[in-house]
């Protein structure tokens, strides 16, 4: 069998829990508790209580909820045990918030300039994107926010931010593109593309 602890509840039918010991939470330990799932009622992954180990971490924690595997902290200098995580069904709360963020997000992007596997530097994400529509815009002469919303609705709002430090107000209502805009462009030339309303290719970043 090979399991670390077994316990038998008496009753009808009789309920099995099964508990794995180990001295640190791990995949592998998951990997172990889930096949662990296949012949017991509940199991449980015991492991020692750390301050800032993976046994903190909420994201295991949630892992196991899903799971339905218990997770318990054991301070082995006193034998205190806290349970972290109940063994048992669990139903996820979706994150709304977030969950519009991410479609937002999808909505606004415009093709998958991402490479896979992307994490260092700067990001294409679809502010970015609308961000070198404008810049792509302005790089010939100064434009007022009116003449650019065809390209990207909220072109004046983006330019009073300047979030990048890509655009300058040269007269009331007028806005040029500054030097670091057009150092972006040469950055994001690959992102950059010629369409019906001179756009881009690209995502927020």
């Amino acid at each position: 069998m090979g399991a670390d602890v077994v316990a038998l509840r008496d009753g009808e039918p009789p309920m099995l829990v099964i508990a794995e010991l180990k001295l640190g939470l791990n995949f592998e330990l998951v990997l172990q508790a889930v096949e662990r799932m296949r012949s017991a009622d509940e199991v449980w992954l015991a492991v020692p209580a750390t301050r800032k180990g993976r046994d903190r971490d909420r994201r295991a924690h949630h892992l196991c909820r899903l799971l339905g595997i218990g997770l318990l902290a054991v301070t082995l200098s006193t034998g205190q045990v806290t349970t972290l995580v109940e063994a048992g069904p669990y139903t996820p709360r979706r994150n709304g918030v977030r969950r519009r963020l991410i479609l937002r997000e999808f909505a606004r992007r415009r093709g998958d300039p991402m490479e896979g596997g992307h994490a260092r530097g700067a990001r294409m994400t679809a502010y970015r994107q609308q961000a070198l529509a404008l810049a792509h815009q302005l790089r010939a002469a100064p434009q007022r926010p009116r003449d650019l919303k065809a390209v990207v609705p909220e072109a004046g709002t983006m330019l009073l931010r300047n979030v990048y430090g890509w655009f300058e107000r040269t007269a009331k209502g007028v806005y040029a593109l500054t030097p670091a805009g057009h150092d972006a462009l040469r950055i994001w030339a690959d992102h950059i593309t010629g369409s019906t309303t001179d756009g881009i290719s690209g995502a927020d970043g």
